[in-house]
């Protein structure tokens, strides 16, 4: 960010936070009165908050009461009472802030105040995370707190029925993933009626990781395909082509931006091969599509990174979150394309019907908010495309993390004896480890030193997602060793 933008959007940091501490000193002076309260008591609050709402009182006028009865409800509920400094991210969010927070301290219990706060106006208050697993846990656990006050709790799961997702959009507070939510909504854009739309009011979004689902996935386009033509010889034909030709010889590759191009030598060799005269004749176009999704697929899509080939089928991974998009398909082509590179079944094409990027979708919101670890460094993004400021909230005790600098090795084989040697060295003191990786590919490479090592360990990867949740409940256990993509959170 350059160093005058940064100024600016800093300017206004210390008010902020003597604000957010005065709301602190109100949420507090409430605490010793609802603490007496008995538990019907209060979840009796709810009921009078909502009438206040319903009278003309603002959220913000309910703030300081609502923020204290969530306080003690979590208390009650969890054993775990907020923090100030929690009670100042909450009402950061509550503001339409993104409450920037440092790993452990407390992110997933913070977002239950200002959802709890914006429920009672009745609309629907959505909670976005980045993976389904994260999705029903805290659906769960916080949900406790929000079942306790009186307030219903929905989740929205990959494999649910339109009725099903109905009904949790209906709650008051309703958990998912980004993707889940955006897909909704290009499914109710398609209904021929509003009987057969799941999504109400985009009224108030809360976002955790809002870093890797407004920036980095930002222009990722959401996809709602349907049938096209059938799938036809040329894949297979094509995926054997593109084998006898070389690279920077016949094609050329951008690798960062994921295309590819056919040169003067290759357009030569490919009518050699396909005994044409002119690929470039009105009629073989269809053939330059094919030509580049098998360039495509043979050059910048690697297997146990973009993809897993499981029982038979091709499953894309998505490159944010490690995970499996069960149900997903490349379009134009390429998917066919990848298929016939893996020596699958190859199935029908599709065409797209409905496409919107995650960006425009959150932008949809009257009031949108957010939470990370880090999110200074992109503070200029969220003000310019969204209008969110960044409030960094202070911890609630001195960091004792040690963030150590960066190792650069000459060779991959290199960093990864180091990172073994590292990883050994702690399990024999018992000290558990978790090492992230970049793709399933990776871990599994890393896998194969730990095993040479001795080292026992779990590998959690878009392979063994069944797993995940014995995995993670393990992962902080004493000796414990977990190797893990991003799918780990």
């Amino acid at each position: 960010m350059p160093a005058f933008v940064d100024k600016i959007l800093r300017a206004g940091e210390g008010r902020i936070l003597r604000d957010l501490t005065k709301i602190v000193a109100l949420v507090n002076a409430q605490e010793a009165r609802f603490s007496a309260m008995s538990d019907s008591e209060l979840r009796g609050q709810t009921p009078l908050f909502q009438s206040r709402y319903a009278d003309g009182e603002s959220l913000d006028e309910l703030l300081p009461e609502a923020f204290a009865v969530v306080r003690e409800a979590g208390r009650r509920t969890l054993g775990q009472r907020h923090y100030d400094v929690q009670i100042m991210g909450g009402a950061a969010m509550h503001r339409g802030n993104i409450a920037e927070m440092r790993t452990g301290e407390g992110k997933t219990l913070v977002a239950t105040l200002p959802s709890y706060l914006n429920a009672l106006a009745g609309r629907g208050v959505h909670v976005v995370t980045t993976n389904d697993y994260l999705a029903e846990r805290d659906s769960e656990w916080m949900g406790r707190v929000h079942r306790f006050l009186g307030l219903k709790v929905g989740v929205i799961l990959a494999n649910m029925t339109p009725a099903e997702r109905r009904e949790a959009y209906a709650a008051d507070i309703t958990y998912g993933t980004n993707n889940e939510f955006g897909f909704d909504y290009l499914r109710d854009n398609m209904a021929w009626s509003l009987e057969e739309c799941v999504q109400r009011d985009h009224f108030f979004a809360v976002v955790d990781e809002v870093d890797s689902i407004l920036i980095d996935e930002a222009r990722t386009p959401l996809i709602i395909s349907g049938p096209a033509d059938k799938a036809t010889k040329w894949y297979v034909e094509f995926a054997n082509l593109v084998q006898k030709l070389q690279r920077d010889v016949h094609y050329e590759v951008d690798e960062k931006k994921k295309t590819s191009g056919i040169l003067e030598e290759g357009v030569t060799k490919v009518e050699e091969l396909l005994q044409i005269g002119n690929l470039y004749e009105a009629a073989n176009t269809p053939m330059i599509g094919y030509l580049n999704n098998a360039i495509r697929a043979k050059e910048l899509f690697k297997r146990d990174k973009d993809y897993v080939v499981m029982n038979g089928e091709l499953l894309i991974v998505d490159e944010h979150t490690g995970r499996m998009l069960a149900g997903r398909r490349y379009s134009e082509g390429l998917h066919q394309a990848l298929e016939a590179k893996e020596r699958i079944e190859i199935k029908d094409e599709n065409q797209t019907l409905a496409t919107i990027t995650l960006q425009n979708y959150f932008r949809l919101y009257d009031k949108l908010s957010g939470m990370t670890g880090t999110a200074t460094t992109e503070a200029s993004e969220f003000h310019q495309i969204y209008r969110l400021g960044v409030v960094p909230i202070p911890t609630n005790r001195p960091s004792q993390r040690i963030d150590s600098p960066d190792l650069v090795y000459k060779t991959e084989v290199g960093k990864f004896a180091a990172v073994t040697a590292d990883i050994a060295e702690r399990y024999r003191k018992g000290q558990p480890v978790l090492v992230g990786t970049v793709s399933v590919e990776k871990s599994e490479e890393l896998s194969a030193f730990l095993r040479k090592a001795g080292v026992p360990h779990e590998v959690l990867n878009a392979k063994h997602h069944e797993r995940e949740a014995a995995i993670i409940a393990r992962a902080g256990v004493k000796g414990a060793v977990t190797v893990a993509t991003n799918m780990a959170g």
